[in-house]
């Protein structure tokens, strides 16, 4: 349905726009890469049986596990759930909550959301099967004051899907940052509705993100989960698990867009 339209959309821009280069293409772009007001859109034709593992360990922090095995963990501030450690982490640094300033040396790679000689964070790494980029976006300071380049949106590539961490999201993405994030098949979205992004806002940047699973993070008990649901309710189905594990494909997506709510929040 919406992934047909879009592809039928993508004929038109195929005379349009050339191909990006093959080595390390984002695959969550259609025929244009980084290109100001155009928000990409879905191309992919692959029959993927390959699926990631996502596990929600608590708070920001999501354990992926790829088909070849690459462990992700996401906001790591020390605690990356049980089993093997990491391959690759992400950090942000809103609070030391999304943190550690000593991650377990053991760990290949750690992706900072920030830039600690200033400007924007840049990240574009490939690890066996999974391409990990991000995108800079702004966060507030205690006082309320904006600092520039403080968060990131990491978007994980893997097994033809498109899955995106918002962080400490405290604004919603530009246009221009919209078309740097791509489509995004699965995206983890912060929902407290107050030391991040306000939940109306939210729900209009989910709207704008059109995902086909959406999985809540970053919330305090069940009143901004509730809130955060019923304005969700009349666009997405909602799904309510009792595991904090999952499996994602790109064959299993659901057909409407969903919310599922995993275990361990």
């Amino acid at each position: 349905m919406f992934r047909l339209s879009l592809l039928a959309a993508a004929s038109v821009l195929f005379c349009a726009f050339a191909a990006p280069p093959a080595a390390q293409a984002s695959q969550c772009f259609a025929y244009v890469e980084r290109t100001p007001g155009l928000v990409p859109v879905a191309v992919s034709t692959a029959q993927a049986s390959d699926t990631v593992e996502v596990t929600y360990v608590n708070h920001s922090t999501f354990r992926l596990q790829t088909p070849a095995g690459v462990v992700i963990a996401t906001d790591y501030a020390g605690y990356a759930g049980a089993g093997p450690v990491p391959t690759v982490v992400t950090m942000n640094r809103a609070h030391e909550t999304h943190y550690t300033t000593t991650p377990d040396p053991a760990i290949e790679h750690v992706l900072r959301g920030w830039n600690p000689q200033g400007g924007p964070a840049e990240h574009k790494l490939t690890v066996e099967d999974v391409l990990v980029r991000n995108v800079p976006t702004d966060i507030r300071s205690w006082g309320g004051a904006a600092e520039a380049y403080g968060n990131s949106i990491f978007i994980f590539e893997v097994a033809d899907l498109c899955i995106g961490h918002l962080g400490h999201l405290h604004h919603k993405p530009t246009p221009e940052q919209l078309a740097q994030i791509g489509r995004l098949d699965v995206v983890f979205a912060p929902v407290d509705g107050g030391y991040t992004l306000d939940l109306k806002s939210m729900i209009e940047v989910l709207q704008d993100l059109r995902a086909s699973l959406v999985i809540p993070m970053h919330y305090f008990g069940g009143e901004s989960l509730r809130v955060f649901l019923a304005g969700m309710q009349e666009a997405f189905a909602i799904r309510i698990d009792t595991d904090a594990t999952t499996e994602v494909s790109l064959r299993t997506l659901p057909d409407r867009p969903t919310v599922l709510v995993l275990a361990g929040g």
